[in-house]
């Protein structure tokens, strides 16, 4: 028979509350963590929309053309909606306190959302829409850079300092929904499989894209409700929903494309100014 003292378990207990309640910060979810399993979720629910009404039904021979549009739209705005807890949980962590986990939160979300998720759409898009089993295969190669672009493209940030207010490659959400809009044109396989790649390379390169903050941001926003229109109006197939849809892709690839440009341009000319004033102090310090 064990015999407990009172008194010395009357103070046990103030011990283990205590030990309860301190719990280490670093296991604390703020509320911009809580926005980043947000964008967790959405990158799966995309994945099983994908597989539930695109895939299955393709391979079991069941599939109707209403459900399958209804799916990939489904899948497509649960990636913009991702894009949005992105956006939002930077801004609300600049804000608010932000917890220690919340670098490798927002990597691991972003993997899934803007990793997984696209290259699986792509995987997809071989299968059902791709016919030869050569090409599929091909299809399966770009899921496969599309996915290691973002590892690459994630893995660098978390270990490369640039300088404020820019990101260095094209922002892996930013990407995704490139490659998915590049998917939803229905462009032949080449020129398809090429766009991918293309784009899958800038989430790479070390092409500086601005940050979404203030005007931009809402900008992005903006854009981002607008191609969810877009997508519903395609998914229901309202009069003009697939002409909307058309624009809305066609608008998104060609920012891919042009953004790049236009910071190429004005990496040149930075360049040539610098290399103007160069030249004109080496002038001036030679006169007498």
């Amino acid at each position: 028979m064990t015999v407990i003292d009172p008194e010395t378990q009357a103070g046990w207990a103030p011990e283990t509350d205590e030990d309860e309640d301190d719990m280490p910060l670093s296991t604390r979810l703020s509320i911009a963590d809580t926005l980043t399993l947000g964008n967790a979720i959405c990158g799966f629910m995309a994945v099983y929309f994908t597989t539930t009404g695109v895939l299955i039904p393709h391979l079991t021979g069941t599939e109707d053309g209403g459900m399958a549009r209804h799916s990939a739209a489904m899948a497509v705005i649960l990636m913009l909606l991702a894009s949005v807890f992105d956006l939002f949980d930077g801004l609300v962590a600049r804000k608010l306190r932000a917890s220690a986990m919340g670098a490798e939160l927002d990597n691991l979300s972003d993997l899934i959302s803007f990793g997984l998720a696209p290259a699986y759409f792509v995987v997809t898009w071989g299968m059902v829409v791709v016919a030869p089993d050569a090409h599929q295969r091909v299809s399966v190669v770009a899921a496969v850079v599309v996915l290691l672009a973002v590892v690459l493209r994630l893995a660098r940030f978390s270990c490369v300092t640039v300088r404020d207010g820019i990101f260095q490659g094209m922002p892996s959400p930013f990407g995704a929904l490139t490659v998915v809009a590049i998917v939803l044109l229905e462009l032949p396989f080449l020129p398809t499989l090429l766009a991918i790649i293309g784009v899958a390379w800038l989430m790479v390169s070390r092409v500086e894209y601005p940050k979404p903050r203030g005007r931009l941001a809402v900008a992005m926003l903006s854009w981002i409700v607008l191609s969810m229109g877009m997508l519903a109006a395609w998914a229901l197939d309202a009069p003009g929903g697939q002409l909307l849809l058309q624009t809305g892709c066609s608008l998104q690839v060609v920012l891919g494309a042009m953004i790049p440009l236009f910071a190429t341009a004005r990496r040149v000319n930075t360049f040539r100014d610098n290399r103007r004033e160069s030249r004109a102090e080496s002038r001036a310090a030679q006169l007498p």
